[in-house]
């Protein structure tokens, strides 16, 4: 049988431990990816055994409490806390989620955390989000309209409104841009250069689905391409992982549905 290795300098190397758990008997072990590209060394796992009675009860919390009290050299992305920025995500545990919703708790034996998968690194848990936002501005993320604009804003009725919303808030314009979905597809893993990837796709169709909106013509001609759109097989892997628990192989389905309406 054939075997297969990673390149020299691609494989995770056993990192250092840190143990600041003191006599506590409430300790958790987290696992951290360590990688610095101004060091000639390759990426490695830092172990970490911290005190939970000193530190909050979400992963965020813990690598906060890393970075402030035994490694400063740790490095991650983070704002609100609450799940609304989206600087957060990252793979924990084997899911890519958001840190500042994801319950230590919930985690299986030692909290593993990882940068987001498929992505180039910036450093430690910091995923390089230029090619993604590139795309995303391709889509042309606002309203563009022919009319003459009215005295007041664009009114929508309340149920036009609650295709963007959702019934239960989890519509399409509830997306934060976290990117844990796009990074948990195998058809972007292999095709990110020419493919949009679920997160553009949903936000994608949040203006396509828009009434106020008088560009959906324009929009479905960017979208008909092999790649951009139809890489998508629906294997729900982007669903299934949406921390804010949306459903972008929904919208990637209403806009198959919309292209071949248009085509009758």
């Amino acid at each position: 049988m054939a075997q297969f290795r990673l390149p020299k300098n691609s494989r995770i190397e056993k990192g250092k431990t840190y143990d600041v758990s003191g006599n506590s008997k409430n300790t958790r072990t987290f696992k951290v990816y360590r990688w610095d590209p101004d060091k000639d060394e390759n990426p490695r796992y830092d172990t970490y055994k911290i005190d939970m009675d000193k530190c909050g009860a979400m992963v965020l919390d813990g690598i906060i409490y890393i970075k402030d009290h035994v490694d400063s050299s740790l490095t991650f992305r983070r704002s609100c806390r609450e799940g609304i920025c989206g600087s957060c995500a990252m793979n924990i545990d084997g899911t890519n989620t958001l840190a500042c919703l994801k319950a230590i708790d919930d985690c299986k034996g030692d909290v593993v955390i990882n940068p987001l998968p498929h992505m180039p690194v910036v450093k430690d848990l910091v995923p390089d989000l230029n090619h993604v936002y590139a795309q995303y501005a391709s889509i042309e993320p606002w309203l563009k309209t022919k009319t003459t604009e009215p005295s007041k804003e664009r009114l929508q009725s309340q149920e036009d409104a609650q295709i963007l919303n959702g019934a239960d808030g989890h519509g399409p314009a509830a997306c934060i841009l976290c990117f844990c979905c796009s990074t948990s597809c195998p058809s972007y893993w292999w095709n990110a250069d020419r493919f949009l990837g679920p997160a553009v796709l949903l936000q994608a169709y949040r203006w396509i689905a828009d009434t106020r909106d008088e560009a959906t013509g324009e929009r479905l001609d960017q979208l008909e391409d092999p790649f951009r759109l139809y890489r998508c097989h629906t294997i729900m892997n982007c669903t299934n992982t949406c921390p804010k628990g949306l459903n972008p192989a929904k919208a990637i389905a209403e806009i198959k549905k919309l292209m071949v309406a248009r085509k009758a």
